[in-house]
């Protein structure tokens, strides 16, 4: 894994907010780009530099995922850019409409 610039505190508001606020986009990116399309659940656990890592729910089994960014991100705020064209491409690549009504309005 990557050297991480993401201080402990950081990676768990940032998993905790994907987990609580934004269960549904995360499965969608874990179904299309985490190479588990049969998914039936899927959490944040954790994420450094290098991408983003996932706990997903297979058969009824956990089934570790790891995500790669588009570019190695330094900041913060580059993580939130990076979800959100994820979640973008993720919704393009399953014929899903972003921010439709499973998603919220978040």
């Amino acid at each position: 894994m990557p050297d991480t610039p993401f201080t402990a505190e950081a990676v768990s508001a940032i998993t905790a907010h994907m987990n609580d606020d934004h269960a549904y986009e995360t499965l969608v990116i874990c179904r299309a780009l985490g190479g588990v399309p049969g998914a039936a659940e899927a959490r944040m656990t954790g994420l450094d530099s290098g991408g983003g890592d996932y706990a997903a729910l297979v058969g009824g089994a956990e089934v570790a995922v790891r995500i790669p960014w588009s570019q190695e991100l330094a900041e913060r705020s580059q993580v939130r850019r990076e979800v959100v064209r994820m979640y973008r491409e993720a919704c393009d690549r399953l014929g899903l409409a972003p921010g439709g009504e499973e998603a919220g309005e978040h």
